[in-house]
């Protein structure tokens, strides 16, 4: 199989000024939601490419990506111009180990997300295998203002589907907003007002964390996590806690 395949842009949806949603009919290698590929245009002679995971759940088309424009991303400053029709190229097969499958068993899972981040969370979660392996699906996400918390209507969705199994909580940092919390992550982690918002104590014996999106975040939590007995997630050593840099 070659490598790359050509896909045709179905939609290309402009949520701000900096976010955007790419669809693609593209037929890609099956690949277990959590996973990346990679995009690829062909500029100036030369093809550049680069990862991104999916945000559609495996087996369905088009395939969905949530992108945030770089002021000097060369390929997204690209991709964001792209109309229905247009070609991209897609790599035929995916990677990556952020998935379900890479998961000790557990009862609550933890969903952290930052910005873009939440693409494979979204996946993970339109599919079966959450809802049958955890008692309780937690999902954090972080924004910088209102404008920026994309896909509430699949959210919302969760909510009617899955009842009490699945708790949300938002985070706005830039800005008052409705229905989140105010600044970021690891200072609500830390002092207590995450777990109170969602109505669950993290515990050593129930608790697995996937953390995704701005490095920053995904260090400051993974510390403070360590510092209250949960450990880093390794095939050798299960653990309690599986993160992914998205940039």
């Amino acid at each position: 199989m070659a490598e790359w395949i050509e896909g045709i842009v179905v939609d290309n949806i402009h949520w701000t000024d900096n976010l955007f949603t790419l669809k693609i009919d593209a037929g890609v290698a099956s690949f277990n939601a959590g996973q990346f590929t990679s995009l690829a245009l062909d500029i100036d002679g030369e093809r550049i490419a680069r990862p991104y995971s999916f945000l559609s759940a495996p087996g369905s088309q088009p395939l969905e990506f949530f992108f945030y424009t770089a002021t000097d991303g060369v390929l997204s400053n690209e991709l964001v111009a792209l109309t229905p029709g247009d070609s991209v190229y897609v790599k035929n097969q995916a990677n990556g180990f952020f998935t379900l499958q890479e998961i000790p068993e557990c009862e609550e899972m933890w969903m952290i997300g930052t910005g873009t981040g939440i693409a494979p969370f979204l996946s993970m979660l339109a599919t079966e295998e959450p809802w049958q392996r955890f008692k309780k699906v937690v999902l954090v996400y972080a924004t910088r203002t209102a404008q920026d918390r994309r896909y509430q209507t699949m959210i919302e969705q969760f909510k009617i589907d899955r009842g009490d199994q699945f708790l949300f909580q938002s985070f706005v940092s830039r800005e008052a907003a409705t229905n989140a919390l105010p600044g970021r992550i690891p200072a609500a982690l830390e002092s207590g007002k995450l777990e109170a918002n969602v109505g669950l104590e993290l515990d050593t014996e129930r608790s697995h964390f996937m953390l995704c999106g701005n490095p920053d975040m995904v260090s400051e939590v993974t510390e403070l996590l360590k510092a209250r007995g949960f450990r880093k997630n390794r095939r050798r050593t299960p653990g309690h806690i599986t993160a992914e840099n998205y940039w």
